[in-house]
């Protein structure tokens, strides 16, 4: 089964906000087993606009060290999952965790 992770980068690692990131990573994989990775720019910032934008390019899962509230409702109207408080890592390292169960998350990083 095919499904489609995103994690939020800056410089090709995860970084802690999902909205300050440079660039999605997104993380193809096919039968639990890495397949692809690209990496998209993000439209401009606004409340709101990311979720959108990954489920329009089909996301199941975000991987992110934290997100407010509204993001973290608006993913899950798109049925997208969310795992927060993840501290660091490659996107595909990140992918393979979540795959073996060894996926690390804890408080959501972001303050406000």
């Amino acid at each position: 089964m095919k499904k489609l992770f995103a994690i939020p980068t800056l410089n090709g690692e995860l970084t802690a906000h999902f909205g300050h990131c440079e660039k999605f990573a997104i993380v193809e994989t096919v039968d639990n087993k890495v397949i692809k990775e690209e990496m998209l720019t993000p439209p401009e910032h606004q409340p709101g606009v990311y979720p959108r934008f990954l489920a329009d390019h089909g996301v199941h899962v975000i991987i992110a060290g934290g997100m407010g509230q509204k993001a973290q409702d608006l993913f899950g109207q798109n049925n997208i999952e969310v795992h927060m408080g993840v501290m660091a890592g490659s996107p595909q390292k990140l992918v393979e965790d979540y795959i073996n169960n060894n996926l690390q998350t804890g408080q959501n990083l972001c303050d406000h």
